[in-house]
C-alpha cells in the first residue's frame, strides 16, 4: 500500500495532516501500534523540519513494503540534515538523531529543486 501526496497538494502540509495520512495507510495494513508510533514520530520530525528549516513540504509519501515502512519527505532546501552534538544549553537538535535511530537506513537524495529524505523503518 502506498500513499503519495502530489507536490501541488503537499505544499503547506502540516505535521498533523501528514500524520493522519500515514495513520490511514498503516491502519489499512493492520500495522502494530508500536510500529505506528515509530512511523508517526519519523513523519512528525521530517515534516516539522521541512516546514521550519527548508521552505515547506514539496512531496510526501508513505509506502508499506514487506519488512519495512518507507517515509519520504521532500522539501525546497539543498542543505543536508546533520547531527548536532547534544548540548544542555542549546534547545532542539534531537530530531535527526531520533529519525536515524528509528530508521537506521535513512538517506538523503538531492535534486534540482531541493532534497528528499527517505526513511525506512523495519517492521521487525
Amino acid at each position: 500500500m502506498r500513499l503519495r501526496i502530489k507536490p501541488d497538494r503537499s505544499a503547506g502540509m502540516s505535521c498533523a495532516q501528514a500524520r493522519e495520512s500515514a495513520r490511514r495507510v498503516l491502519a489499512e495494513q493492520d500495522a502494530p501500534p508500536p510500529l505506528v508510533d515509530d512511523v508517526l514520530t519519523v513523519v512528525s520530525e521530517l515534516v516539522s523540519n521541512a516546514v521550519r528549516h527548508a521552505g515547506g513540504v514539496t512531496g510526501f509519501q508513505v509506502t508499506v513494503r514487506v519488512g519495512q515502512v518507507v517515509v519520504e519527505v521532500s522539501d525546497r532546501s539543498a542543505l543536508l540534515p546533520h547531527l548536532r552534538p547534544p548540548s544542555p544549553h542549546t534547545p532542539g537538535g534531537f530530531g535527526w538523531r531520533v529519525v536515524k535511530t528509528l530508521a537506521p537506513s535513512t538517506f538523503v537524495r538531492s535534486h534540482r529543486s531541493g532534497k528528499s529524505i527517505v526513511a525506512a523503518l523495519p517492521t521487525r
